[in-house]
């Protein structure tokens, strides 16, 4: 968290080497976590990379109020959103495009960053509705507090814990119950 502070003050003064010490420092995650949430690691690429240009852009204006992987993180999963939405309407305008998403299709990028003993995980994660996954992959990889996610889906934590309580028991059926919480 200290050192995360002292980046910040020193990308907030220009210098580069702190935004690609950020950027070293995070980024396999964020990627990881917005390839769970969209499960398509080329847009997963393209969200951090958004991200990170948006970062740049409030390099003289940014303030550090809580933990710097929390609030990338949260970008992150905003713009899986968006990104989530903008496909949903152009799968109901295109409705014969073919899903590229499919991770048997045999795409290694897909397999690298999940691995391989994490192939069924990302396969039941998919089936997942979008909010459950969401509020799961930000709860358990993304470390984010009930409230938070509340917070940001514009929802109550209630409702929040019912979407991470019932993503966990659809996940269990989907892996014969291998999965722990």
């Amino acid at each position: 968290m200290l050192e995360d502070r002292l980046l910040v003050w020193k990308f907030n003064r220009g210098d580069i080497g702190a935004l690609r010490d950020v950027y070293e420092k995070y980024k396999d995650d964020l990627v990881t976590l917005a390839a769970a949430l969209l499960t398509d690691v080329s847009s997963a690429e393209d969200v951090v990379h958004d991200v990170f240009v948006s970062f740049i852009e409030s390099s003289r204006k940014f303030r550090l109020t809580g933990s710097l992987k929390g609030y990338l993180a949260t970008c992150v999963a905003n713009r899986a959103r968006t990104k989530n939405r903008s496909q949903q309407v152009r799968n109901r305008v295109l409705p014969d495009r073919t899903d590229t998403t499919d991770p048997d299709s045999g795409n290694p990028e897909f397999a690298a960053v999940f691995g391989e003993e994490l192939r069924q995980l990302g396969v039941a994660l998919e089936q997942l509705p979008y909010e459950q996954r969401e509020v799961l992959i930000l709860r358990s990889h993304g470390r984010m507090k009930f409230k938070k996610i509340a917070k940001q889906q514009g929802v109550s934590i209630s409702t929040v814990q019912g979407r991470y309580r019932y993503a966990l028991d659809k996940l269990r059926s989907m892996l014969n119950g291998e999965v722990r919480e």
